[in-house]
């Protein structure tokens, strides 16, 4: 019997492993229909057969949206076993029952408890003992959630969310003296949110009602007024509004509105509540109004018109110094952040005493700035390259030399200033104190900005680091994190005048988790073009032996050239649609990029991530141009008429990894979502040899289309992003070469290309009620992909309840990465036992 249930539990196993890689053993593939839509533009012709998909209420898309989520599940199900296994996995790492550092806001102690078996998390407080008690209080995390003496529970999104399927915080607000709490949610995934108002004091909602408006409305500290934000038919925050708590919402004033389809809006409070602050943007230019909340139904004054390409953001605080009768005092300082004189922005400091409104960027004294080498619009340095040495005798001494040197933003509390920025593709932070600065200042010399270094940090690790949880103006200490991709996060409070530096909360990993076990490397990559791109490595000790000696870990200046040729002959046509390695060599890679908006993909911990390097499996993180990692010139090298730099790099560093030996073709699956999801769907039609997997997260791969169209959300303000191909040929002909949906490569092309029908298997995921993404593009750019001239093996997975972030609730979403890591596992390592 033992014989006959191994050789029956052999069969099983090697029956599923098949219907992973060939489709034809379950049900058939869906088919969709093809009616075609013709698109004639800047004399081009192009014929679309999926745009009938985009009907989201048709019989039609809703039957075949049905279709696809069975056959998913057909086609995934011999995945489910390892996903559980996953899923167990990343709870058995996670302290479930916990809760956050208390942080203190006026005369409350606020923090957050999360409970095993719990989806979301609840919010506490426990009053402050006196004006000078800044000691976080000693609570117990075990404890039951509000029972600890002065606790309270004051809002609990697990009781909020009960009979929604989707649930999401856009914002909380407390008033000053803690009585009246404001609170918005969207229960829907299409990031529409529902305002209301609490009184604490009974736990009842006031009858205002604000529905389905923009994310991040302000209370007033003194709990009487609501400015919020309304969206205009493409769903662009357009609006703000201002309401007076207590009265019919019909009778809510618009106090401003932006006619400028390019710019979105935001409201907020200034740092020091004393102002609400209007926030109105495009991608390149940017425009701040005030208002004095003495008087909260006054008009809004605008702090610095507006200019085309000119980004600026602005803060307020004061500065100590001594009054003339030789007492202690301060006086009243603007922070302006902007990039008119520099592409990396500068820091001037406005003295409110001696300068009048308007404002503008030009005046104050320049604290701090960016490198502008290789930049666009600079004329003295955009012939030096990125990563040259910058130096500037304003600048503190910890900024020169900096290679890629972009300044982020600083913060003036009434003890320390706190200045963030990047350098060599890395974060930092650095403190100056206040009475420190204003001496600087005086007497007209570069700031003495001294580097907050990880207290007991690994200087091979590379650390993000950041300010974290400092609300309060008044706090004599600054909190920091940091963490790395072996490093879990910790929580840092720093004493400026002391250097005492004092440990809050390290991140526990439950199990047999030792950081010592895993190595991180930051290694360089000169692609085709010549410039040198970054790569960040992490793997578990032992999985890269086949290199020899283990690699130097850390910060590391080595240099891999991408080769020259890239066709195939790795891949051997085996039928429609498979491949097999001809030599494997190297480790099964996990590699991810995103590459857009100057966003920069920095080094973080993930529980979820030790699944795959316990298994082997080396993570990749390419930090392709179009991010922020090595500042504005970096950013402008990989957008608009120069995206295709994203890919190239992408497929460069694969390519030169491979080459190397460091990871292994059959064994490499590419991940990205959203704008990486375009990323990955780009390098997949362009360099399909170098994959045998893809992972595309609500991908933009239907590029063109939306580009084209200014009633879609967000067309109109991403040209400044992706250039206008509506109004632009030049820039319609472009994207036309390489948005995914339109340039998928049939198995005739990829045979006289790249020597083999081979392309990589693909899953999708995406949202029906995603706003960002519409769910039209992954689902139009699946059917191409299962098309039988393509025979690409490509499935979707579309959630009915969901948004751009996916599912709600941290346990559907550990399922969600773990089902989404068993596929990526049965391409990296097929022989795992958990693959039925």
């Amino acid at each position: 019997m033992f014989v006959r249930e191994l050789t029956y539990n052999h069969f099983m196993t090697s029956l599923c492993r098949q219907n992973m890689t060939n489709p034809t053993r379950l049900s058939d593939v869906p088919v969709a229909q093809q009616i075609p839509v013709v698109r004639e533009i800047h004399g081009d012709r192009f014929t679309d057969p999926y745009e009938w998909m985009r009907d989201k209420d048709s019989p039609e898309t809703t039957s075949y949206i049905a279709a696809q989520n069975e056959y998913c599940q057909q086609r995934l199900a011999p995945v489910m076993k390892l996903q559980h296994t996953l899923f167990e996995e990343f709870k058995s790492r996670v302290l479930e029952t916990d809760m956050s550092v208390p942080t203190r806001m006026h005369g409350y102690w606020y923090f957050t408890r999360t409970r095993e078996g719990d989806q979301y998390a609840r919010q506490c407080r426990i009053p402050v003992k006196d004006v000078d008690d800044w000691t976080p209080p000693t609570i117990d995390a075990l404890a039951e959630p509000g029972s600890e003496p002065g606790e309270e529970v004051f809002f609990d999104s697990n009781r909020e969310a009960q009979g929604h399927d989707f649930y999401r915080l856009g914002g909380l607000d407390v008033s000053t003296d803690g009585r009246w709490l404001l609170y918005c949610v969207d229960t829907r995934g299409d990031e529409r949110y529902d305002i209301r108002l609490r009184d604490l004091e009974t736990g009842l909602d006031l009858p205002d009602h604000i529905d389905q408006v923009s994310s991040g409305p302000v209370l007033t500290p003194d709990g009487q007024w609501i400015f919020y934000v309304k969206v205009d038919q493409a769903w662009r925050p357009c609006s703000v509004w201002r309401h007076q708590v207590g009265c019919d919402v019909s009778e809510d004033v618009c106090v401003f509105e932006e006619d400028d389809e390019r710019f979105w809006v935001g409201v907020g409070l200034s740092f020091d509540e004393s102002m609400v602050v209007i926030g109105t943007s495009s991608k390149t230019t940017s425009e701040i109004l005030t208002l004095s909340l003495s008087n909260p139904q006054g008009v809004f004054q605008t702090f610095i018109e507006r200019q085309e390409g000119v980004e600026y953001d602005v803060s307020f605080a004061s500065l100590p110094c001594k009054s003339p009768d030789g007492t202690e005092s301060s006086f009243p300082v603007a922070v302006v952040y902007h990039n008119l004189e520099n592409p990396n922005f500068s820091i001037r400091l406005i003295d409110m005493r001696i300068h009048r409104p308007p404002f503008s960027c030009d005046e104050g004294v320049v604290v701090a700035q960016g490198s502008p080498y290789g930049c666009e619009q600079v004329t003295t340095g955009r012939e030096a390259g990125v990563d040259e040495p910058y130096y500037w005798q304003g600048n503190p001494a910890i900024l020169q030399g900096s290679r890629g040197l972009s300044i982020e933003g600083m913060g003036i509390y009434q003890h320390f200033v706190l200045m963030s920025y990047r350098a060599d593709s890395l974060l930092h932070l650095c403190v100056v104190s206040a009475q420190q600065a204003a001496q600087d200042l005086e007497a007209g010399q570069p700031w003495s900005f001294r580097e907050i270094e990880p207290a007991g940090g690994d200087k091979n690790k590379m650390y993000s680091i950041a300010a974290a949880d400092n609300p309060s103006y008044d706090a004599p200490t600054v909190r920091y994190s940091f963490g790395s991709y072996t490093c879990p996060a910790q929580l840092h409070e720093l004493n400026v005048a002391t250097g005492e530096d004092l440990l809050l909360k390290r991140a526990q990993v439950l199990g047999d988790f030792d950081p010592d076990q895993y190595c991180e490397r930051r290694m360089w990559v000169k692609v085709r073009d010549g410039a040198l791109v970054p790569v960040s490595l992490v793997w578990r000790r032992g999985t890269l032996s086949g290199l020899g000696a283990e690699p130097t870990e850390g910060l590391c200046s080595q240099v891999l050239s991408a080769p020259r040729s890239m066709h195939s002959g790795a891949w051997q046509s085996e039928g429609e649609n498979t491949g097999k390695l001809v030599r494997p060599t190297g480790a099964p890679c996990f590699i991810t990029g995103y590459g857009a908006y100057e966003i920069a993909s920095d080094s973080g911990f993930s529980t979820g991530r030790l699944s795959l390097l316990d298994r082997g499996v080396v993570y990749a993180c390419v930090h392709v141009r179009g991010g922020g990692e090595m500042g504005r010139a970096w950013y402008e090298q990989g957008r608009r008429l120069h995206k295709k730099h994203t890919f190239e790099d992408f497929i460069d560093v694969t390519a030169a990894l491979e080459h190397s030996g460091w990871i292994d073709p059959h064994r490499t699956v590419a991940n990205g979502g959203s704008a990486g999801g375009l990323l990955i769907g780009a390098v997949a039609n362009m360099a399909p040899q170098l994959y045998a997997g893809i992972e595309a997260d609500v991908p933009f791969v239907d590029a063109l289309n939306t580009m084209l169209d200014p009633a879609l959300p967000l067309t109109v303000t991403e040209w400044d992003e992706w250039g206008d191909p509506l109004h632009n040929p030049t820039v319609y002909r472009y994207m036309k070469e390489y948005t995914p949906y339109e340039n998928v490569p049939d198995k005739e092309e990829r045979s006289r290309k790249f020597g083999s029908t081979h392309f990589p298997k693909v899953l999708v995921t995406t949202s029906l009620n995603d706003t960002r993404v519409l769910y039209v593009e992954p689902l139009k750019w699946t059917a191409r992909l299962q098309e039988e001239a393509v025979g690409a093996d490509a499935i979707i997975k579309i959630e009915i309840d969901g948004g751009h972030g996916g599912t709600s609730g941290r346990y559907k979403q550990w399922e969600e990465l773990a089902l989404e890591n068993a596929f990526c596992l049965s391409i990296l390592t097929p022989d795992d036992p958990d693959l039925l």
